[in-house]
């Protein structure tokens, strides 16, 4: 099977593009320095080239509290860029596998969100994602998947993990939001999910993301505790973090539709810890 990834230059888009390769497929990836997925006719004469059966969209604008300022650049790719790409995926034949967030609700559920919650963002970067479902599903109504996921961190590209392992080479104590809890995800087990889904195609709307939950706190909690470095995690409330953008209190998903099953956020760290050892190796 052929599968091009678009955004392969990304945390998950690279993860991706490693696990489809693994699998024996035929993959080809896509920077953005190779496409644009807001430049319409780049979009359909490289899909049209690469005669995909499946084209996994992990283009994404992801800067969240940029968004609030600049909602139109973000919306040229998370929303009509993912249209671009899902019309030229179904002109060709082809599959959409969509990436999509948790963000498009408004976290004030007290249970985890499943596929048929009513979405409802509550920052630009929510709206964003959300006009990137909608516009997919209307460019190949009858041949795209929805992927959302919650709290991604991975070896390639920036991420939370990350920060804190910086941030505790650095200081004696960090604060971070105890009052935000979510599924952080680590990429090379969504990316493998993703392939799988690739092979046997599905519709609609699918929650991938770790398989239990957390706060940002006790993430960070764990991250610095993997490193064994001596510094202090403090818990804050979101009104004691300066942020741009509003953030769901709960970003916790969770599927009714048979989701592939990941393992837990721990599991992930661990994977984490040891992937970016053999990357900066």
């Amino acid at each position: 099977m052929r599968i091009l990834i678009t955004g392969a230059g990304g945390m998950l888009g690279r993860d991706v593009l490693e696990a489809a390769a693994a699998a024996g497929h035929d993959a080809v990836g896509m920077v953005r320095a190779e496409l644009d997925i807001s430049d319409p006719p780049a979009v359909s004469a490289a899909v049209a080239a690469a005669r995909p059966d499946v084209v996994v969209n992990c283009a994404a604008w992801t800067d969240v509290d940029g968004a609030e300022t600049r909602y139109e650049a973000a919306l040229e790719v998370n929303g009509h860029g993912a249209a671009h790409v899902a019309a030229a995926a179904a002109a060709a034949g082809a599959w959409t596998i969509h990436i999509s967030s948790d963000y498009v609700f408004n976290g004030r559920k007290r249970a985890p969100y499943v596929e048929s919650d009513a979405v409802d963002p509550i920052s630009a970067y929510g709206r964003s994602k959300l006009r990137g479902e909608q516009e997919v599903a209307r460019s190949a109504p009858d041949r795209h998947l929805i992927v959302r996921t919650s709290w991604l961190f991975g070896a390639h590209g920036r991420c939370f993990p990350k920060t804190m392992l910086r941030l505790a080479g650095e200081r004696e104590r960090i604060e971070v939001v105890a009052d935000q809890v979510g599924c952080p995800t680590f990429t090379g087990h969504l990316a493998s999910a993703i392939v799988g889904l690739a092979a046997l195609p599905r519709s609609g709307v699918l929650h991938v993301a770790a398989s239990d939950h957390c706060s940002w706190f006790e993430f960070a909690t764990a991250v610095v505790a993997a490193s064994g470095r001596a510094c202090e995690v403090r818990p804050i409330t979101t009104d004691q973090y300066p942020a741009v953008a509003p953030r769901p209190a709960n970003s916790v998903l969770a599927s009714e539709r048979g989701a592939p099953e990941l393992p837990g956020w721990r599991d992930g760290l661990s994977d984490f810890i040891a992937r970016v050892a053999e990357v900066t190796a």
